[in-house]
């Protein structure tokens, strides 16, 4: 069982998006655990995790796993961040188990309400089969977002290099992120009105995101209520590994935030 475990002060769990690995966040987390104490993993259905998973769940092997990190790292409550894919996953856990949630971070996140569209059905049709196509795409869709948060070509050539290496060290599954959207399809969230607690949703710039666009993200606005936006500027999808320092300083604001409010509560 894989826990990556690094920094010191609140622990902000961090739940990867739909390839999986934690290693895809590698920046963010760097840059994170120098103003909190960040956990990560990878998602339970990835060989390389170590946690169980049982194909008959679905998605509730991953409220599990994150239970389970908790419960390991010694953590009563934490900041729970979802990227991506893991959004509704992270606030499904959030409205499950509020007592073991102190805020809620939803980074690019898919709403609970998103089923996949016809890009994406297209690619579940035969995921294996289409995997060179969907690994073609995907890097031209990113090229407005990367040269927006990258100007300089020296710091394109950095981050493709990075890319490639992660990629070599963590290749991407077509098979188990089918599977993981399936999973999706057929999971029931719950009303996510019922979490009370700080949240901060956090976009790239409309335009620039064309995975998970803004404003689906901030559909979350409307439903959480104690629920604020802030937006990672030139960037769409990519930001936290894009821009991770600045990225973590909106986390180290927002992680503030709540301090100064805890403080002021029992003044």
């Amino acid at each position: 069982m894989r826990i990556i475990d690094r920094g010191s002060g609140i622990p902000v769990v961090m739940i990867p998006g739909i390839q999986g690995r934690w290693e895809w966040m590698s920046p963010a987390v760097d840059a994170l655990a120098q103003c909190c104490r960040v956990i990560t993993f990878s998602l339970c259905d990835e060989p390389s995790s170590g946690f169980p998973v049982d194909p008959d769940r679905g998605v509730e092997n991953f409220l599990s796993q994150i239970e389970e990190v908790l419960d390991r790292t010694g953590v009563r409550d934490a900041v729970l961040m979802g990227v991506s894919y893991a959004g509704p996953i992270a606030t499904e856990f959030a409205v499950r188990y509020p007592h073991r949630v102190r805020a809620l971070m939803l980074v690019s996140a898919l709403p609970p309400d998103w089923r996949p569209d016809r890009r994406a059905r297209f690619y579940l049709r035969a995921p294996r089969l289409f995997s060179p196509l969907f690994l073609l795409d995907a890097p031209l869709r990113a090229q407005p977002e990367i040269r927006a948060a990258l100007p300089r070509l020296t710091q394109r050539l950095r981050f493709s290099l990075h890319q490639t290496s992660t990629l070599l060290r963590c290749f991407i599954s077509p098979t188990r992120m089918a599977t993981r959207l399936a999973w999706f399809d057929q999971f029931t969230f719950s009303d996510a009105s019922t979490f009370a607690k700080p949240t901060m949703v956090i976009t790239g710039e409309p335009g620039l995101d064309r995975v998970v666009r803004p404003e689906l993200t901030n559909r979350y606005l409307d439903v959480l209520p104690h629920a604020q936006h802030a937006v990672l500027a030139r960037t769409g999808h990519l930001g936290v590994s894009t821009r991770p320092a600045e990225f973590a300083e909106l986390v180290r604001r927002f992680l503030e935030g709540m301090e100064d409010d805890v403080r002021r509560a029992s003044a």
